[in-house]
């Protein structure tokens, strides 16, 4: 088994987040210097500014790409559980600067003592190019 669902298994985020691990990595490099890493742990100091993410593509294919925390809420009322973070759509290949910004970049800031939270980047391939006529998301 490759590192991707290997680690996507052992930190739990297959299940509890996607159904299926990824089969391919992403690569995350944050101003700070960071880089996240098949579960690695970082600082919010770290990852306080908008990464620089880059992935194997079809040139051809449009991508979305999603930031979460599923670890945001631990209480009874699950609609609360995740924390969305970014999420870029129609993404022209590996050229993240040129999708569509559905919600902008925030750091990881999780509230105080609720422990280590899982930070999760997931990308996806999109059927073609879509269609947003919705308002734009907050995460404010």
């Amino acid at each position: 088994m490759s590192l991707v669902p290997k680690a996507f298994e052992s930190s739990k985020i297959v299940p509890d987040v996607i159904p299926t691990p990824p089969t391919a990595s992403i690569e995350l490099k944050f101003p700070s210097g960071a880089q996240a890493s098949y579960g690695n742990e970082l600082t919010p100091t770290q990852v306080k500014d908008q990464p620089t993410v880059t992935y194997a593509a079809d040139a051809s294919a449009y991508y979305t790409l999603v930031f979460t925390d599923p670890d945001n809420y631990d209480g009874p009322e699950k609609i609360y559980r995740e924390w969305h973070h970014w999420l870029v759509v129609n993404i022209p290949g590996n050229n993240v600067s040129e999708g569509e910004v559905l919600s902008g970049y925030i750091g990881s800031g999780p509230p105080q003592g609720t422990g280590i939270h899982r930070y999760v980047y997931i990308l996806y391939k999109q059927p073609g190019k879509l269609q947003f006529n919705e308002k734009r998301l907050t995460n404010k």
